[in-house]
């Protein structure tokens, strides 16, 4: 396995966040639900990542759908709950399955259905700190995304020749060498720091 680190400037997202928080919404948005429509964005684009090796590790099975897992934290240790076809659910319905799914994952309630078929993995250290770690993939998956607490960084503008404060997230995506080679791995953060910084991605 090998871990390729990268950073996206978030500022404009987050604000978008708040916004959509702040009207009147019953479910809290996190910054997840941007996360997995971000990702499934990528593994459109780049479908080796949505993919399985076969059990004699020889075949490469591409998935015609998009299950995220999401570890979540919980008193028992790391339990990763799979939210199905991410492509076809927007915001709200995505911020409402993560919050029923982590809240039963906390309380033991999950049905081992939901704990099954992902294509691909998010694990999110955000709500306790830290920069950046390297996530270990989940077999037969090919690649995980780690995602860090995001900070304020001084970014130089261009246009404004000057540094400017900025929110930054720091993310690492860890795959299989022998099916994913690093130019690939690096296209595939690239994309989903372009996803990410844009808020149009998400309207």
């Amino acid at each position: 396995q090998v871990t390729q680190f990268d950073k996206v400037d978030i500022t404009d997202l987050d604000e978008h966040r708040k916004t959509l928080n702040n009207e009147n919404s019953p479910i809290k948005t996190t910054f997840l639900p941007f996360l997995i429509i971000a990702v499934t964005h990528a593994l459109r684009e780049f479908p080796d990542f949505n993919s399985s090796l076969s059990t004699d590790k020889e075949t490469l099975i591409h998935k015609k759908y998009y299950h995220i897992g999401v570890a979540v934290d919980t008193p028992g240790g790391l339990v990763v709950p799979i939210i199905k076809d991410t492509n076809k659910k927007d915001m709200s319905a995505l911020s409402m399955e993560l919050e029923d799914l982590s809240n039963r994952a906390r309380e033991k309630k999950l049905k081992p259905e939901e704990l099954k078929g992902g294509t691909f993995t998010i694990s999110s250290l955000g709500g306790i700190g830290g920069t950046y770690f390297s996530p270990i993939v989940n077999p037969p998956q090919v690649a995980i995304l780690g995602v860090s607490r995001a900070k304020w960084e001084p970014v130089f503008s261009k246009t404004k020749k000057t540094f400017m404060p900025r929110y930054v997230l720091p993310f690492s995506l860890t795959y299989n060498h022998k099916v994913v080679d690093g130019a690939l791995a690096a296209s595939f953060t690239q994309h989903l720091g372009k996803v990410l910084s844009k808020t149009a991605s998400f309207k």
